[in-house]
């Protein structure tokens, strides 16, 4: 069964997915929103690999600009040559 947004509190949640739309290596791995006291945010994250060898997610958020997000252009990601895995494993 489908819910409407109003039926659950979304409040200090969030979800962070793959990012198809990666180009560069600066780009993040993944991308997703995040509530925090009730107010939206942006996370991105990039997987990274400690000195000692530890691997980890380097995580950065901003808040949520509608006007900045609805005027960036959607872009299309190039074919890659090897499928990737959608886990967290590196």
């Amino acid at each position: 069964m489908a819910y409407a947004k109003q039926d659950y509190d979304n409040t200090n949640r969030g979800s962070i997915f793959k990012n198809d739309r990666k180009e560069q290596d600066s780009h993040p791995d993944m991308k997703g929103s995040i509530n925090v006291n009730g107010t939206d945010y942006w996370i991105s994250a990039w997987k990274k690999t400690s000195k000692e060898g530890k691997n980890f997610l380097s995580l950065s958020v901003r808040e949520k600009d509608t006007e900045r997000q609805s005027s960036e252009p959607t872009r299309k990601a190039p074919a890659k040559a090897k499928p990737e895995s959608d886990d967290l494993d590196w």
